[in-house]
């Protein structure tokens, strides 16, 4: 099957590199029109030149004016945005004894400030007509305990309740926009990578890496695509974990 979002437009953060390119090469591949942003505007503009038709914004996803910059930007290209994917993240470790209130800002900032920013500011520039979706990525790590990144945790965790709160507002209203997140377990990124050569070597994650195998970004992909199409058109206000097993032992 193909075209299963055809025409329909996409905007994607965090897409110059790892789960967030992927989820634009396969939405393009599959007929959207795929805006992607990023504040690593070398590696963005590269990746976007790569996809036919794809358009790259500078964006920095914690900023409210860069935000309705860019939506604007997208509906003055596009008319219109049918899917939004608020992917863009970041991990900073430490305990809640030892990390700096600055890392643990800096975390809420880019992932849980950005999805409301994003959601608040697509939502009035997305169809009524069904083909409207927005899929925003949590984490495991906002299921399970893990001591070493108190801020990320909350930061998904939170993005995984405001899914919920968002979606129930599309269906009182009846705007007919899908709204669910994802949460992966490890998958081969470069913000993974970054993260696994900071950990010690007897780490309980890398272990749990080891026991569950880590995925691959075309996996979260693949799920992207299908609550962006019609495929997914029965489920909202889901949180749909993807780890292997990881959060059942």
């Amino acid at each position: 099957m193909t075209g299963r979002v055809e025409g329909r437009v996409a905007l994607i953060t965090g897409g110059a590199s790892g789960l967030g390119a992927e989820d634009a090469r396969v939405l393009a591949r599959e007929g959207a029109k795929v805006v992607l942003t990023d504040i690593q505007e070398e590696l963005g503009r590269k990746i976007a030149a790569e996809i036919p038709g794809a358009t790259f914004l500078r964006h920095n996803v914690a900023s409210e004016a860069d935000w309705q910059a860019v939506i604007a930007c997208t509906v003055e290209l596009h008319g219109r945005i049918n899917i939004l994917v608020n992917n863009a993240g970041l991990v900073r470790f430490g305990s809640i004894e030892d990390m700096s209130y600055a890392d643990y800002k800096l975390q809420v900032d880019v992932m849980l400030d950005s999805t409301f920013l994003g959601c608040k500011y697509a939502i009035p520039h997305m169809p009524h007509d069904g083909t409207g979706s927005i899929v925003n990525m949590a984490s495991i790590g906002g299921i399970k305990g893990i001591s070493a990144i108190p801020a990320y945790a909350a930061a998904k965790g939170g993005i995984i309740a405001m899914t919920r709160s968002i979606a129930i507002h599309c269906r009182e209203q009846g705007y007919r926009i899908r709204v669910n997140s994802i949460a992966p377990g490890g998958i081969v990124t470069p913000m993974t990578a970054q993260a696994v050569a900071e950990l010690d070597a007897d780490d309980p994650g890398l272990k749990q890496n080891a026991d569950h195998g880590m995925g691959q970004p075309a996996d979260i992909a693949n799920m992207v695509l299908y609550l962006a199409s019609d495929d997914g058109r029965h489920i909202t206000g889901t949180n749909i974990v993807i780890d292997n097993g990881e959060t059942i032992g």
